[in-house]
């Protein structure tokens, strides 16, 4: 099959208990702006979209038992849920990846906060739960004080999942040292797919890295905060117990 195109990634959805009590962490203490929220009455979820310049965060909120996100956090509580891909006709490349038999929660587009949007079963993309989505007029930077640079896939065969999101959206590959671990970009960004035992044996997205404006203001605001963080010459990690459930790493430097 003809491969989707790709503009970028839109966001990445993290599942969370309380918008009011993620706020406080992604919007005080990171410092990215909120963009929109809304209640998305038939998925269940009051939902909110945070700026990454390019990219965004977008934060969901299980309002009624028994829907997917409700689910997900009754079962692995906060954190990482699903990544989204920035497309210019999601109910084209919906049709197109039908056509050629990959795996589809939704066969035609629906309304999202994202715009119109679909998903592909996670069993297509290597584990992961990816959304295409088509903003109304596409999507710009913001003005956010951080840029989501990487998204970390943790797979047992790194190499093999890398071509499978070749193979559906063409992302070209990155060049690394010989070894294990694989790198595709995706417009600005990446997805940087490591061996599972790197992570804990953990399959799928394990964690988001980010580049900050002002380094030092965002150490400073997450030292006031008592975030638990490990701190190292100009990068630090965010553990998931001060930032609902993601391992986030932070760097100074592209």
């Amino acid at each position: 099959m003809a491969p989707v195109s790709v503009r970028k990634v839109h966001h990445v959805g993290v599942v969370v208990e309380k918008l009011a009590r993620a706020y406080g962490f992604y919007r005080d203490t990171l410092g990215l702006p909120l963009l929109r929220e809304v209640v998305i009455k038939d998925q269940g979820v009051r939902a909110a979209l945070l700026g990454a310049r390019e990219s965004e965060i977008e934060l969901l909120e299980p309002t009624q038992a028994g829907t997917g996100v409700a689910r997900f956090l009754e079962k692995r509580g906060e954190g990482l849920h699903h990544l989204c891909f920035e497309i210019a006709d999601v109910d084209a490349s919906l049709r197109q990846l039908k056509t050629a038999g990959v795996a589809l929660l939704d066969e035609t587009s629906r309304e999202g906060l994202a715009g119109r949007i679909g998903f592909l079963h996670p069993k297509a993309s290597a584990g992961v739960l990816v959304e295409l989505a088509t903003p109304p007029n596409g999507s710009d930077p913001d003005a956010s004080p951080l840029r989501l640079k990487r998204v970390v896939i943790g797979s047992h065969d790194p190499k093999e999942a890398a071509g499978i999101f070749q193979r559906l959206f063409a992302l070209p590959e990155q060049g690394m040292n010989d070894g294990p671990r694989t790198m595709l970009s995706v417009g600005k960004g990446a997805l940087l797919l490591v061996p599972a035992d790197e992570v804990g044996g953990l399959e799928g997205m394990v964690a988001l890295s980010l580049v900050a404006e002002d380094y030092d203001a965002v150490s400073a605001r997450l030292r006031d905060a008592g975030a638990t963080m490990l701190s190292g010459a100009g990068e630090l990690t965010v553990e998931p117990t001060s930032s609902h459930g993601v391992h986030l790493h932070i760097s100074r430097f592209d």
